[in-house]
């Protein structure tokens, strides 16, 4: 009933830019926590950024100071603005929401995944 819809991955050099986007759809009656995670070939799947639905964000470490997350609420949709990328940050990046469906309980969501890569 909900699904999570991401785009604007794909090839970019170190020192480029890339915006993500994920679109929430379906029943929705609130959501709460959107963010982005990343797994890179062989490595855990890591979170990557957060915000709350009032707007309070948390950044890993490693990307701090270059990746910058926001939404539209009015448009159930996230959004990762990814500067000065680098080839660590490679990886398959996936949208997180935690939503309550109508008529359901809370629940966390994720979508299909998009893949990034950084390389010259």
């Amino acid at each position: 009933q909900v699904q999570l819809v991401e785009s604007g991955g794909g090839l970019v050099q170190p020192g480029g830019s890339l915006r993500l986007s994920c679109a929430a759809s379906g029943s929705i009656f609130s959501i709460n926590t959107m963010g982005w995670y990343r797994q890179a070939p062989g490595k855990q799947r890591e979170l990557v950024a957060r915000i709350s639905s009032g707007g309070s964000t948390n950044y890993a470490d490693s990307v701090k100071g270059r990746f910058t997350i926001s939404r539209d609420s009015a448009k159930n949709t996230v959004y990762l603005q990814m500067n000065n990328v680098k080839p660590e940050d490679t990886a398959v990046y996936y949208c997180n929401a935690v939503v309550l469906p109508t008529g359901l309980l809370w629940g966390n969501y994720w979508g299909q995944g998009t893949q990034v890569t950084v390389s010259s």
